[in-house]
C-alpha cells in the first residue's frame, strides 16, 4: 500500500522552483495569474508565549531548533534582495510572537535603511510591547497590528492559557502614545466561547481609538482540529455588529487588502472583516511570504515551500536567490481551495508560516 509523505507526518515539500520557460522576462514576483507580490511577509520564529486553544496545544510545539532559524544577517539579505531587487515595498514582521526574536529592532532598523524605503509593520500578542513600543517606533516601525480576542481577563486565561490581558492592554496604549498609528487589534472569534464579545470589542476599538479587524478562525492550528461548521462567519459577524453599530463600506479602494473595511456610525471609526474562508480574496493577493527558516511561501495555505537558506548557505549570488524567489512565486495556485474537497491543511501551523 502506497503512503504519502502527508499521511506519515512529514513536511511539505521544500526544494527549488520549478524554471518555467514561459515565465515573461519580468524582475517583480509576478504570477500565472496576473498578480504582483509586493508585500513580504516575514516569521521571525515561530515560538510563542501564549498558547491560544485555536493555535497550538498547552504544552506549546517542538520549536525550531535554534541553528535551522536565519540569522539576522541572513535574514537580513533576504529582505534586502525582496526589497531592491523584486519590488517588494511592505514589510509586515510576524511571527510566532515576533518580540521573542533577540535583535529585532536591530533587523527593523536595517530594513528602515534600505531604499526605497519599504512601509514597515508588526503583528504581535502584545505582551512585552509596552516597554519597547518607543524602541520599535524609533527602528522604524509604521504602525502595527495586536492580537486580542476578548475584554475579559478570565476568558483570556482561558483562551490563551495566560492571565495576561493587562499586559496587552498596556502595549495597545504604548503603542498609541509612541505613535504607531492607526494601531489595529486582530480578534477571532470563536463559537460559544467570545462570540458574544463582537460588539463590546468594537465599542472598546472606536473609545479608544484603535482599529479593530475580525478575522474568520483559519485551519492552520497545528492540532488539525478545524471544523468550519463551528466557524464564526464574515455574515455572522455583520449581524452582531448590526445589532449595536451602523456599518456602511468605507467608500476607499481595497485593493490587495485582506479586510473589508466599513465606517462604524458614519464614521471616522473603521473596523475590518477578514473573511479568507467564506470571502476569500485570492485574486487580489499581494504576498509573498518567508518563514523564520528561510523557506518561501507563495500562499498561506501553500504545501509546498522553495529553499533560500539553502542558497544563502550555499555560497548562491543575491542575482541566483532573487531568480529562484521569483520562480516560487510564478508558479503560484490561483486560490487556497479551502472549499474543494480535496483541500489539505498545511502541515505547518500559523505558528510557523507567520500571519
Amino acid at each position: 500500500m502506497h503512503v504519502t509523505a502527508t499521511e506519515l507526518g512529514l513536511p511539505a515539500l521544500r526544494g527549488t522552483a520549478k524554471r518555467d520557460p514561459g515565465r515573461p522576462d519580468d524582475s517583480r514576483l509576478i504570477d500565472g495569474f496576473g498578480r504582483v507580490a509586493t508585500d513580504l511577509r516575514i516569521s521571525l520564529t515561530d515560538r510563542c508565549n501564549l498558547r491560544c486553544t485555536y493555535c497550538m496545544p498547552a504544552e506549546g510545539l517542538d520549536w525550531m531548533p535554534r541553528e535551522e532559524q536565519l540569522t539576522d544577517a541572513e535574514l537580513v539579505r533576504l529582505v534586502t534582495i525582496a526589497v531592491r531587487d523584486l519590488g517588494v515595498h511592505e514589510l509586515r514582521f510576524t511571527g510566532g510572537e515576533p518580540l521573542l526574536r533577540k535583535g529585532l529592532e536591530e533587523v527593523i532598523a536595517a530594513s528602515a535603511a534600505l531604499e526605497p524605503r519599504p512601509d514597515i509593520s508588526l503583528t504581535t500578542n502584545g505582551i512585552g510591547l509596552a516597554r519597547r513600543a518607543e524602541a520599535l517606533a524609533a527602528a522604524g516601525v509604521n504602525r502595527l497590528n495586536v492580537s486580542m480576542d476578548t475584554l475579559r481577563p478570565e476568558r483570556f486565561a482561558s483562551i490563551t492559557r495566560r492571565d495576561r490581558l493587562s499586559d496587552v492592554l498596556a502595549g495597545l496604549a504604548a503603542a498609541r502614545a509612541a505613535g504607531l498609528e492607526p494601531v489595529k487589534i486582530n480578534s477571532v472569534l470563536l463559537r460559544g466561547v467570545n462570540d458574544d464579545e463582537a460588539t463590546d470589542l468594537l465599542a472598546f476599538a472606536v473609545e479608544h481609538g484603535y482599529e479593530l479587524r475580525f478575522i474568520e478562525q483559519m485551519p492552520l492550528d497545528a492540532q488539525h482540529g478545524w471544523q468550519r461548521a463551528e466557524m464564526i462567519t464574515a455574515g455572522e459577524i455583520m449581524e452582531k455588529l448590526a445589532t449595536r453599530f451602523t456599518l456602511t463600506p468605507d467608500g476607499e479602494e481595497r485593493g490587495g487588502a485582506p479586510a473589508e473595511r466599513y465606517l462604524v456610525d458614519g464614521g471616522p471609526s473603521r473596523v475590518g472583516v477578514i473573511a479568507s474562508v467564506t470571502r476569500p480574496f485570492c485574486g487580489a493577493c499581494d504576498r509573498t511570504r518567508l518563514t523564520a527558516d528561510g523557506q518561501v511561501r507563495s500562499c498561506l495555505f501553500a504545501r509546498t515551500e522553495t529553499d533560500l537558506r539553502a542558497l544563502v548557505r550555499g555560497g548562491a549570488s543575491d542575482a541566483e536567490i532573487a531568480d529562484v524567489w521569483r520562480y516560487a512565486m510564478w508558479g503560484k495556485l490561483a486560490g487556497h481551495g479551502i472549499d474543494d474537497p480535496g483541500f489539505l491543511q498545511p502541515d505547518r501551523p500559523m505558528s510557523a508560516i507567520g500571519g
